[in-house]
């Protein structure tokens, strides 16, 4: 499974970017304003980080307006994967932009039945919430149980990036049911080192170390 950070503070991707852990970057308005940086200054930097898939969003609403502002964004850097949301103009701006070569991430997806089309338009990352859909009552991981079983079925390229991801058991089921990519914040990604017996492990060993009175170099 691919770990993409989900954030725009560049401080968080370098972090994870030094474990070796980090595969591509996610980004939105949202996380754009929380970092206060300028929109494509900062994509651009996180380009010099990582040259995995960086998804940068489009604003408009409208297929002209997202092919636009889509021509402005893949210009940063060649592995730019633009950002449109799932709807009819969304899917039609991401069908033409696939079939230049263009990477495309379809966003806000909550159904398997709009995962289906978006893999249909040629999407390269579908992008269901799962934590959104676990906060109204839902299981998101039963959509990302089904949407592989569709995908395998067909066998469709687009790959399914888990997002809206709350804490690290949401990464460990998505790598089960055979996610191929996980989104989240750099704090989760780093919960997932944690375990009281390598705490308590370390603290012994440092604790026998120091009893013998020797020093490494």
């Amino acid at each position: 499974m691919k770990f993409f950070a989900d954030t725009a503070v560049i401080s968080e991707i370098r972090e994870l970017a030094d474990t070796g852990l980090l595969d591509g970057v996610t980004t939105n308005p949202s996380l754009i304003k929380k970092s206060g940086g300028d929109f494509i200054e900062t994509v651009r930097e996180i380009a010099t980080i990582t040259s995995g898939p960086i998804s940068a969003e489009v604003i408009a609403l409208d297929h002209d307006g997202m092919m636009r502002e889509a021509e402005v964004l893949r210009k940063i850097a060649d592995n730019i994967a633009i950002k449109v949301p799932l709807t009819p103009a969304g899917l039609k701006t991401c069908k033409a932009l696939t079939s230049d070569g263009t990477m495309v991430n379809v966003t806000l997806c909550f159904s398997a039945a709009q995962a289906l089309i978006a893999a249909k338009a040629g999407a390269s990352f579908i992008s269901p919430f799962v934590g959104r859909l676990d906060d109204v009552g839902f299981n998101g991981m039963d959509l990302i149980a089904d949407i592989r079983m569709i995908y395998d079925n067909y066998d469709f390229s687009t790959e399914i990036l888990v997002a809206s991801v709350r804490h690290p058991m949401h990464i460990v089921e998505a790598a089960k049911i055979g996610a191929d990519v996980c989104t989240a914040p750099t704090k989760i990604f780093m919960q997932l080192f944690n375990h009281p017996s390598t705490d308590a492990g370390i603290a012994a060993f440092l604790k026998d170390w120091e009893a013998t009175g020797q020093a490494i170099g």
